[in-house]
């Protein structure tokens, strides 16, 4: 008997360590077809971060490119990011968290925490809040960093017309997750980023997470840069030296964090350390369908959709235009994937999913990161030294044949238009309606330019014209050029 009990574990053993070996080879196998697509994206622009982590074995974990290009510091998995909708999923835990010390109901509508709201807003719930289903606007104000006072803020938030009846569809709205920090606030009498940090962030062990309340003594803030070309600094930065957090902000977006960090919080939602088990489920179960084609579903915080193995994918991106974080979970493949840039271009927006797809199939090879043509566009108007009337034809010279689609100097004027710049962003606008006459995203675009220079019948012209070339469906601009028109009558 014990000799056989010898030879079984002679036999065993070498088998047990050759599917061992096989595994490791395997997983630097993966490892290394990661690195080598990621790397190679670094020439193309690529800066940031990753994290890939499958059957609790991190299998991926660097930073990549700089970030701060001036003073030439890398990127590393303990550089602080603007992680920007992804702060969602922190309300909404939040909110579960209010749940499950039977502070509130899920279904509470908002005048149990709000006086003197408009009839039509007294009955929407927190769950049509999480879900993006409540018909509430988008956003209010001009821009993140404005900074409307509390009581003003939620006045003018709930004087707004409804979209559409509560309860009905979905719309994307960050101002419904601002109403949610502010309902953590009421609930709680805690600031918003005191009761994540208590409840959230502490037992999760994430000390380099939030707007002003981390130390964040030995890490480096990445510097954005928009399309990879104008650094625009650190959020992080920019709290620090306002003192206070934009209720635009709060509670929707622009929380900082670190990829290791991020980590943590995928950890400590998997092993229920800040929700037990059930109201993790009731956080992840997908409630309204985000599309017609029923694609993906919205939860509480984060989306849900199909892997092309028919696996449950939770997931959610954010991004304030610059720099852009995704954050991919699979539960029934024990698997995550979290990216963080810190210069977002729409090339670089695709990067997590395409490591998805290398990590389950290996025979998928993968395009190399392209180049963004808008970072080449401005970084060719950046560098430009003649004179404005002639920018037009030497970009059409030089880009003519690459600009084979509206949106390239749609965006380009649109930066210059936010930089202040009314007289480049004209010049790209109309550029644009010389090559595509027939956009009328881009007649719209040109009227809110010559309505900041003051040119009003111009604007007025131009308004009418994306109005004439309005499509039978999904007319994303025709809603501002009807208010723009209203407005110039009076």
């Amino acid at each position: 008997m014990k000799k056989y009990y010898l030879i079984i574990i002679l036999t065993v053993m070498p088998f047990a360590n050759v599917l061992n070996a096989q595994s490791n080879e395997d997983e630097n196998s993966i490892k290394n077809r990661l690195n080598s697509y990621l790397s190679k994206g670094v020439n193309n622009g690529l800066l940031g971060a990753v994290l890939v982590v499958k059957e609790g074995e991190i299998i991926l974990s660097k930073g990549y490119g700089l970030a701060n290009k001036e003073k030439k510091i890398p990127n590393t998995t303990t550089t602080v990011f603007d992680i920007g909708s992804v702060t969602k999923q922190f309300t909404a835990t939040a909110i579960l968290k209010l749940v499950q010390l039977n502070k509130l109901n899920i279904n509470d509508p908002l005048s149990k925490f709000f006086h003197n709201l408009p009839d039509d807003k007294k009955s929407i719930t927190i769950h049509q809040l999480l879900t993006h289903s409540a018909g509430l606007i988008d956003v209010i104000g001009e821009g993140d960093f404005d900074h409307i006072p509390t009581e003003p803020f939620f006045r003018e938030l709930f004087a707004t017309k409804l979209i559409y009846t509560p309860g009905t569809k979905y719309r994307y709205s960050n101002s419904g997750y601002s109403i949610l920090a502010r309902i953590i606030e009421l609930v709680s009498r805690k600031e918003y980023e005191v009761f994540l940090n208590e409840y959230l962030f502490e037992p999760a062990g994430m000390y380099e997470t939030g707007y002003l309340l981390p130390k964040w003594k030995n890490n480096v803030f990445a510097e954005g840069y928009q399309y990879n070309v104008l650094n625009v600094g650190s959020t992080a930065n920019r709290y620090q030296k306002e003192g206070e957090i934009p209720w635009i902000l709060k509670g929707n977006g622009g929380i900082n964090s670190t990829i290791e960090d991020m980590f943590k919080w995928y950890k400590a939602l998997k092993e229920n350390k800040v929700l037990p088990k059930s109201l993790t489920e009731q956080l992840t179960t997908p409630y309204i369908a985000e599309d017609e084609e029923e694609s993906s579903y919205y939860a509480y915080g984060w989306a849900i959709t199909n892997s092309a193995r028919n696996t449950k994918i939770i997931s959610h991106n954010g991004s304030n235009g610059i720099f852009f974080f995704d954050f991919i979970w699979s539960l029934d493949e024990d698997l995550a994937i979290l990216f963080v840039t810190n210069a977002f271009s729409r090339p670089i927006g695709g990067v997590a999913w395409i490591l998805e797809k290398m990590l389950f199939d290996q025979s998928y090879n993968p395009k190399e990161i392209k180049k963004d043509l808008t970072t080449s566009l401005f970084k060719y108007v950046e560098d430009y030294q003649g004179i404005v009337e002639e920018l037009a034809s030497n970009i059409k010279e030089k880009f003519n044949k690459d600009l084979n689609h509206p949106l390239y100097l749609n965006r380009l004027g649109g930066i210059y238009l936010r930089m202040q710049k009314i007289d480049k962003a004209i010049v790209f606008f109309k550029m644009n309606i010389e090559l595509f006459p027939d956009d009328g995203n881009t007649w719209d675009n040109l009227g809110e330019a010559y309505l900041k220079n003051n040119q009003l019948e111009l604007a007025k012209n131009s308004f009418k014209k994306a109005l004439e070339l309005k499509p039978e469906n999904d007319c994303y601009w025709c809603q501002n050029s009807s208010e723009r028109l209203k407005q110039l009558k009076h």
